[in-house]
């Protein structure tokens, strides 16, 4: 059992840490992160999203989403989804709640 917390502490630091850093990046770039549908613009490399025009802070942005997406893929692998889901909402709510400006999260 304690094996089970070390494992999802571990997963769930590791996302917060990335997912801080994406926020900063949509902080940088204005981009509404958390707003339904801008998170799929962002893989596809859609700079309208941006409200500053930052290239290299997009870029990086794009970057960590995909990094994002392959940790949290992981996660479900070694912890489940509903464990995985928990620690993402977790997360979220923290993010939305010091990051104001992110959007509102929709979920999924």
């Amino acid at each position: 059992m304690a094996e089970d917390r070390y494992a999802t502490a571990w997963w769930a630091e590791n996302l917060e840490e990335l997912d801080r850093e994406i926020a900063r990046l949509a902080m940088l770039c204005r981009v509404r992160i958390l707003d339904s549908g801008v998170v799929e613009r962002v893989l596809r490399k859609d700079a309208s999203v941006c409200s500053a025009e930052n290239p290299r802070a997009f870029a990086r942005l794009h970057d960590l989403v995909m990094v994002h997406l392959l940790l949290r893929e992981k996660s479900v692998d070694a912890l489940g989804a509903v464990q995985t889901a928990a620690i993402e909402d977790h997360i979220v709510a923290r993010l939305a709640k010091a990051f104001p400006d992110l959007g509102k999260w929709q979920g999924g």
